[in-house]
């Protein structure tokens, strides 16, 4: 475990501390820089998703800080610094530091005023341990010296680390009521971080407040599931959801997770990597109808809902046809979800999209009328086209004497 550090961020334990492992992330060009801006150790720390990940070996993206500092002096550090600075959610501490490494989100310590299950009235504090009480889960509620990597825990996030287990800080009811989407969040980070079973506590707290997932957006919905879905391997996840009920109130159309399943076994066969929206559509089981339902419940953006609706209908014609027609990504998702084999979905891996090579223009120059028969029978000659694998020469000039013949 790491060392209690006390309501006021001082070390009051004699636990063995564990220290976090340097990483790239932690070299990044700017990083120091903003760190001794803020005033170092003393009134900054790595704080979140940089610490979990790095404590596990993984690859870090983003970068958070929590500061001691308020908002307004966070503000005139930076500047002071010369390190630009974006008030992206100054309101609630929140500023983006623009370093030469990338953006780091530096927040003010918090602690919740009030909540009503999705937004949270919040003050400033200067409590380290108040801060991390807030947070969802343990693991996410680990802090880290930014010179030392020493590594402050105070609610057990370390060992659950260790074994792999999700779990809410303190009551699991609580935390939810606080934040309808931590039902969701649950699952994902189980997903991701978890081994074997869920906590009991917190999937029975999830399944009792499931119908408090109504009251969220559904942007917010779909943004979360959509994470989940595209964790490693969901499956055992989305089946202990589908046996809880959890998603029934806001997708009563998820009740199977054997397509699901089986997409996710050929995605590994194939070598293809995970996708939210094609194992969402492995879950619709192939409904076109359900498909249009979810994208628009969802509030999916139209090609995002377009996709949704396309990998939901029949496999239908070689890979190329269907990668013309719908483009290489949903024509992937319509083979993987159907039958489509090695070697099809090989096909469309470098393919190029072809341009056919003969226009309205083209016709109405070789004798045909002008109006709707111009549309019509080049519409024709594409359908030609596509079926005989995109000719051009003497084979495509051949399709276009026919259907110009036919058309006088």
């Amino acid at each position: 475990m790491g060392r209690d550090c006390g309501d006021a961020g001082q070390s009051v334990g004699a636990a063995q501390m564990v220290v976090l492992a340097q990483g790239d992330w932690r070299m990044r060009p700017g990083l120091a820089s903003l760190i001794e801006a803020l005033g170092g150790p003393a009134q900054a720390r790595f704080v979140g998703g940089a610490v979990r990940d790095g404590l596990l070996g993984l690859t870090v993206s983003d970068v958070d800080v929590a500061t001691r500092l308020l908002p307004d002096e966070v503000m005139a550090a930076l500047k002071a610094a010369d390190i630009k600075a974006v008030p992206t959610g100054i309101a609630h501490g929140t500023v983006t530091a623009l370093t030469a490494g990338g953006p780091v989100e530096v927040t003010t310590l918090r602690r919740d005023v009030a909540t009503d299950g999705r937004h949270a009235t919040v003050a400033f504090s200067d409590n380290w341990r108040e801060d991390a009480s807030r947070r969802d889960f343990t693991i996410n509620a680990l802090y880290a010296d930014p010179l030392t990597g020493e590594i402050f825990d105070w609610f057990g996030g370390l060992e659950d680390l260790d074994r792999r287990r999700v779990r809410f800080i303190g009551d699991p009811l609580t935390r939810i009521a606080e934040d309808h989407l931590r039902i969701l969040r649950f699952f994902r980070f189980h997903a991701r971080f978890g081994h074997g079973e869920p906590d009991a506590a917190g999937l029975a707290a999830c399944a009792a407040r499931a119908n408090d997932l109504m009251a969220l957006s559904r942007e917010r919905i779909a943004a979360e599931l959509l994470k989940l879905l595209a964790a490693d391997d969901p499956v055992n996840v989305v089946a202990s959801m589908i046996s809880r009920g959890i998603l029934r109130p806001v997708l009563p159309e998820i009740v199977n997770f054997a397509p699901l399943e089986r997409l996710v076994t050929r995605e590994r066969h194939f070598g293809i990597a995970s996708d939210g929206i094609r194992r969402l559509s492995a879950l619709i089981d192939g409904r076109a109808d359900f498909a249009a339902s979810v994208g628009g419940r969802l509030k999916l953006s139209k090609a995002t809902a377009k996709r949704l609706v396309a990998a939901a209908c029949p496999h239908e014609g070689t890979p190329q046809a269907l990668a013309y027609r719908l483009g290489t990504e949903s024509a992937i998702d319509r083979l993987l979800l159907g039958n489509g084999t090695a070697e099809e979905i090989a096909m469309l891996t470098h393919w190029q999209r072809p341009i056919l090579p003969i226009s309205g223009g083209n016709l109405i120059d070789r004798g045909l009328a002008r109006g709707p028969v111009v549309a019509q029978t080049l519409a024709v000659i594409e359908q030609r086209w596509i079926e005989t694998d995109f000719p051009t020469g003497a084979q495509l000039d051949t399709i276009v004497s026919e259907e110009l013949s036919a058309a006088h």
